[in-house]
């Protein structure tokens, strides 16, 4: 039995309570995880992350009221550091570049196998961006696309705001990258910020995709 502290705390937030109860059955059945709370509706998640704290959010993409991209971006405006990881039924394109446009730390399908869930929630809780095995195809076609609008030349990018771009394409958040540079969560946003203006960009996404064009470039 592992100590209350090292555990994985986790928020479950789905308008199905049958869903919920499968999920939480399946990430409560390793001593490692504890599921902490369950929402039926966005508002209710952000008010159950910020009493509770986890480590993960599980955020459905499809929910009545407020959907899950309203929830993440909301969630992103907090200073809730929990990593955000859509679980959904969606395998649309449109589905996946928008959740990770809107800051999700993941993009996994409710019909995984339970081991494969667990091991991703604890890439998750590292920092890594985690995106289920089959939708992968989708970022590829994403990054050939040539939508990026500068070249390096143009770009004038400080080596910091280089540094905290490799991070970005590495699958880094904010949290991670900030732990990795020394620095804190709010210089990291401040130079996203920045960096993103100088490419013209909207996104992280977009911005991982402008590293991978300009890496294969070379």
């Amino acid at each position: 039995m592992k100590d209350k502290q090292s555990l994985i705390r986790v928020l479950l937030i789905d308008d199905h309570p049958l869903f919920r109860k499968g999920v939480g059955q399946m990430i409560s059945d390793d001593p490692g995880f504890e599921v902490v709370g369950e929402a039926d509706s966005g508002e209710q998640g952000i008010s159950l992350a910020q009493q509770l704290l986890p480590d993960v959010i599980l955020l459905d993409l499809h929910m009545k009221g407020m959907d899950g991209l309203e929830t993440l971006r909301r969630l992103k405006a907090t200073d809730i550091q929990a990593s955000c990881v859509m679980l959904t039924v969606s395998d649309a394109e449109e589905d996946l570049l928008e959740a990770l446009r809107a800051g999700a730390d993941g993009y996994l399908l409710k019909d995984m196998e339970p081991e494969q869930l667990r091991d991703s929630l604890i890439k998750a809780t590292k920092g890594m961006t985690i995106i289920q095995d089959r939708l992968t195809d989708i970022l590829t076609r994403a990054a050939l696309f040539p939508e990026s609008k500068n070249s390096n030349d143009s770009a004038n990018l400080t080596e910091r705001e280089n540094q905290i771009l490799d991070c970005i394409a590495a699958g880094m958040n904010n949290k991670t990258i900030a732990r990795e540079l020394g620095i804190t969560d709010s210089t990291v946003k401040v130079h996203i910020k920045n960096l993103l203006r100088k490419l013209n960009l909207t996104s992280r996404l977009e911005a991982a995709v402008w590293k991978f064009q300009q890496n294969n470039s070379k």
